[in-house]
């Protein structure tokens, strides 16, 4: 029996299988707003019955977002175009989730087509960045704003003010981005935190700022499911690593977080990454057997025997996938033929069913 495919029931949510799509960013906001590509690019996700949808970073500042083309929650203005989403993500049958960020040192960007690079502050779709100490990711960008504790207490109070705008628009899992070297992450790491105050030096003081917003967020979030994003590791020496990831876990289930979504990487750009298929799962293999939390896989997944095996083998709850849906819209359609498992199509659709298999089938 497929665990790919089998229910997964969280406290106010269930999912009816294991394969959610992973946040990807769009770059096609104006002003944070939403428009008709995101309803229709989250929404294809649905039509093709993943289990859950989770939105692109999701800035909670202005000056959160990666970049000017980035989508936003720091004002009501933003909700109405969320919650059209959310309704059409529900209408099929998957969960829309949001993951609610704020890039610090890695804002103020371009968009990956048009080259990136970071914008100065006086460029016209750039600004001044900010960061747990003024240190830039690279020699050649502007040097960040150490944060004030006045300015951290602010930030915690917008991602709460995030945090119930998403659930007025719908979303039923709100996700704290706390990896891939945005802020919170910068907090996390001692290569890029270099406070001395409570916000620096010991784990306790670097973990301080995202513990402060799970107990913003967590009344907010009552009726829905809170998770977390985190790198388990800097690849990097003297970073943040699985050990403190680990000790990280255990706080975060205390604190009634429901899922722990396990990356790596993106504090520093010295960084050395040794890609290969399914990287990343031991991370999350060890965090669940360590912690107790349910935890995610990501990283170069990309068919249903490597999916299930990570299932089957308690390495994680479950995949979340990215560039393989952005290929593949009805990817999780097409894992269930792989698996012989009856998924039912949409109904609109449902006459193209088996209809690749069986052209390969006769081509053969």
């Amino acid at each position: 029996m497929s665990k790919l495919f089998s229910k997964l029931e969280l406290n106010n949510i269930t999912l009816n299988n294991r394969i959610v799509v992973s946040p990807m960013c769009q770059y096609s906001a104006e002003d944070g707003f939403a428009t008709d590509w995101h309803l229709v690019h989250l929404g294809q996700f649905a039509i093709g019955r993943s289990a859950a949808v989770m939105q692109e970073a999701t800035a909670v500042q202005a000056i959160g977002r990666i970049s000017y083309w980035d989508l936003g929650i720091w004002k009501d203005e933003h909700i109405y175009k969320f919650q059209q989403i959310t309704s059409f993500i529900k209408s099929q049958g998957s969960i829309p989730g949001i993951q609610l960020a704020h890039a610090g040192r890695k804002a103020s960007d371009n968009r990956p087509w048009e080259g990136r690079g970071q914008f100065p502050a006086d460029h016209a779709n750039g600004w001044q960045t900010v960061a747990p100490s003024p240190i830039p990711f690279l020699d050649n960008q502007q040097h960040p704003l150490a944060l004030t504790v006045r300015e951290i207490e602010t930030l915690v109070e917008d991602f709460k003010k995030a945090a119930e705008r998403a659930v007025q628009a719908g979303y039923q899992i709100v996700e704290i981005h706390a990896a891939h070297g945005y802020l919170i992450h910068q907090f996390l790491s001692p290569l890029v935190n270099q406070r001395d105050d409570e916000y620096g030096g010991s784990f306790a003081n670097r973990t301080r700022l995202l513990l402060e917003i799970v107990d913003a967020i967590k009344p907010v979030a009552s009726n829905i499911s809170l998770w977390v994003r985190i790198s388990a590791t800097d690849w990097a020496e003297h970073g943040w690593d699985l050990k403190q990831s680990i000790a990280l876990a255990k706080i975060l289930k205390e604190k009634g977080v429901e899922m722990i979504d396990v990356s790596t990487g993106g504090a520093v750009h010295h960084q050395k990454i040794p890609l290969s298929q399914g990287y990343q799962v031991p991370f999350s293999q060890e965090i669940k057997a360590q912690s107790r939390l349910k935890t995610t896989a990501v990283g170069i997944i990309t068919s249903a025997k490597q999916a299930e095996e990570i299932l089957q083998s308690e390495k994680s709850d479950l995949v979340l996938i990215g560039r393989a849906f952005l290929d593949d819209p009805h990817l999780t359609y097409h894992f269930a033929d792989q698996l012989n498992y009856s998924l039912d199509w949409a109904p609109q659709y449902g006459r193209a069913k088996g209809t690749i298999n069986n052209a390969k089938e006769t081509e053969n």
